[in-house]
């Protein structure tokens, strides 16, 4: 799959912008602070209706104007998809093929992309709630279904949660309502977790062998998914099902006290292990970034095994970030099948065929030259 079409109305610092791409690198080139990087954000957001910048959506309408467009053609197995995001004052619309889409797990998908970013060499090293993001991003683009239930779940939360606040003042409430949405919680929970524990297992698969590769041969990752329930990943929906009613059981007047839900898939984490120690509080720098390479790369393969197309890369302003052997090691893996945007102040340094082959667009000030 490839973007043929990118068209911005009034996003950011961008008021009118028509560019068309080919399906190879596409270098976009700019000093800090011209749009480079608003360019990736588009379509970030065209994919995932969502930035990956600011959940403030405001920010991304130009000054002084009511909306931004963003509009794109993508060719998927040989058909060509207009998709299109409208953001004002009322809210978002997600159209595709013209239609407005009400639900968003009828949207995403329909473009799939893996974002290669500076704050994704955090990903390793950072909280939990980044990897937990990670993990919902990647698997509600093989799964759309999955944002349903991640939806539902965050609805759910966060009722159970005012609940509590309200017990934790006063324990003679009803417990009834708390019954009720503890089994709505548990549904959803359940079912999140058993489409993580089943991703984790595809991304082991793919990103083990590559970070062999990147590491020389000298390292073995391993990925642990770390529930907040005691549940092994082999386990069936109604095992885990059980779990959760166990757990909450035992901790509800914990629950009460601290006025919060304490178990659930918002409460979860990845742990990253290379050689049998824990990356994220023995790793080196560079490990840690070698992992998280790792995990992008296999994010292609991955979305390829399970979709039938390479999804399109987006590698903004990291290129810089990464030493020249993890430089080559990405550009290689890229080369001749995903259609990638690289965001740079400058390639000078970078001696890659895959740049020099690559269409060159040029920022300045929200105006892009070829």
């Amino acid at each position: 799959m490839h973007i043929e079409e990118l068209k911005l109305t009034n996003y950011r610092n961008y008021q009118d912008l028509e560019m068309t791409f080919a399906n190879k690198v596409n270098v976009i080139i700019g000093e800090n602070a011209q749009g480079k990087t608003n360019l990736m954000e588009a379509i970030y957001l065209l994919a995932f209706t969502k930035s990956h910048r600011t959940s403030k959506e405001k920010e991304l309408i130009r000054w002084d104007e009511d909306y931004a467009k963003i509009e794109g053609r993508v060719k998927k197995r040989n058909q060509s998809i207009p998709l299109e995001i409208v953001i004002s004052a009322k809210g978002k619309k997600a159209k595709l093929n013209h239609l407005e889409q009400r639900k968003l797990s009828d949207y995403i998908g329909n473009l799939n992309v893996v974002m290669f970013a500076p704050e994704d060499l955090t990903l390793v090293k950072g909280p939990p709630q980044i990897r937990r993001r990670f993990i919902d991003m990647e698997l509600g683009q093989i799964q759309p279904r999955y944002i349903y239930h991640l939806g539902q779940f965050q609805k759910v939360l966060k009722q159970r949660n005012h609940l509590l606040k309200q017990m934790q003042k006063n324990r003679n409430m009803d417990r009834v309502m708390l019954g009720v949405l503890t089994e709505q919680l548990i549904e959803h929970a359940s079912t999140i977790l058993e489409r993580r524990f089943a991703f984790l297992d595809l991304l082991r698969k793919w990103a083990n062998p590559i970070h062999h590769g990147i590491s020389h041969e000298l390292e073995e990752l391993e990925i642990v998914y770390s529930p907040s329930v005691e549940v092994l990943e082999s386990a069936t929906k109604e095992k885990i099902e059980s779990s959760y009613q166990e757990k909450f059981n035992q901790i509800i007047e914990k629950e009460i006290e601290r006025g919060t839900t304490l178990s659930g898939p918002h409460r979860d984490d990845i742990i990253f292990y290379v050689n049998g120690k824990n990356v994220q509080t023995y790793g080196s720098q560079g490990q840690q970034r070698t992992t998280a390479l790792s995990l992008k790369l296999a994010e292609i393969d991955l979305i390829y095994s399970e979709v039938g197309e390479y999804p399109i890369l987006l590698l903004d302003d990291v290129l810089s970030e990464l030493d020249d052997f993890r430089q080559s090691h990405l550009l290689n893996t890229i080369q001749g099948k995903v259609q990638t945007f690289v965001s740079t102040t400058s390639v000078d340094g970078i001696h890659h065929e895959t740049l020099e082959k690559a269409d060159i667009f040029k920022v300045h000030n929200g105006k892009v030259t070829y």
